[in-house]
């Protein structure tokens, strides 16, 4: 009996160019996933990967993100957002936009794709499938990108939502439930990683007045992906998960993006991708 199997890809804004590499090394492999999962930035890269785009994401990371329109503390002042999630995923992804998604392609592709996003009244997650997406409608992306206070919250239905990693910080859990025997993590930080929630707090801060259950998740979240992690690890000695995470970062960020940082984090993906072809044939 065929072995279901899973990919979660947690985001971590312009560090996500290493997932983006990992996900390209797949494509070329011909490697597919029964479901795929993708928190913040990763959601972005499983529409990608799920649409059969080689190296589109890498060009929103390395090049479009070098564009004021795309960040930049001039948005921040003209529309209250360092992220213009709506030239990220309207101007530059729509069908007539620069670097289209294939959105038919998207669609036809069979994997079962969940996307987290956090409700910000309440702080729970809420799992947005591919039904909840239509051509050149990509507010579940915007979403589940929406940083506190970086982005003004995204309204969906009348629902505004924050980032997918207040509410569900590292969803591998998720995937187990949904009968996954094996499930690839890809990390865009060094597997050791201690967080630590002083930038949280500081976010959190700024959104509590407002959303206070969505400041209390983002004030705890450091704390939620340690201890993920470290039940993770218990999934992995037993052979069922196989993290795939960078040794460093290259100095890239969640906001920082140097060319050349970004492109020896996104080689990195690239080659330690291959790791997932043992793993998922043993």
């Amino acid at each position: 009996m065929k072995k279901k199997t899973g990919i979660v890809d947690v985001g971590g804004g312009m560090r996500g160019i290493y997932a983006a590499g990992v996900f390209d090394f797949c494509l070329d492999a011909g490697i597919r996933f029964d479901l795929g999962i993708g928190v913040s930035a990763g959601s972005a890269n499983l529409a990608s990967f799920a649409a059969g785009q080689s190296q589109r994401n890498q060009r929103f990371f390395a090049e479009y993100s070098q564009r004021k329109q795309y960040m930049g503390w001039e948005n921040f002042i003209r529309k209250g957002s360092f992220l213009d999630l709506d030239y990220i995923y309207g101007t530059l992804s729509n069908s007539a936009g620069v670097d289209p998604l294939n959105y038919p392609a998207f669609m036809a592709n069979p994997m079962e794709i969940l996307m987290v996003a956090t409700e910000a009244e309440s702080g729970n997650p809420k799992y947005f499938s591919k039904n909840d997406i239509s051509q050149d409608n990509y507010d579940v992306l915007k979403a589940s990108c929406a940083i506190p206070y970086v982005c003004k919250p995204q309204f969906i239905d009348m629902v505004p939502y924050y980032d997918g990693a207040l509410g569900d910080t590292i969803p591998f859990e998720k995937a187990f439930e949904l009968g996954c025997d094996k499930v690839v993590l890809v990390l865009t930080l060094p597997l050791d990683t201690v967080r630590t929630s002083k930038k949280d707090k500081f976010l959190a801060a700024r959104i509590r007045k407002t959303y206070p259950m969505a400041a209390h998740r983002l004030e705890h979240r450091a704390g939620q992906y340690n201890v993920r992690i470290a039940q993770a690890k218990k999934y992995a000695d037993q052979g069922k998960l196989l993290f795939v995470a960078p040794d460093n970062t290259c100095g890239v960020t969640t906001l920082k993006r140097k060319p050349n940082c970004m492109a020896r984090l996104y080689a990195k993906g690239y080659s330690d991708g291959h790791r997932i072809v043992s793993f998922l044939t043993d």
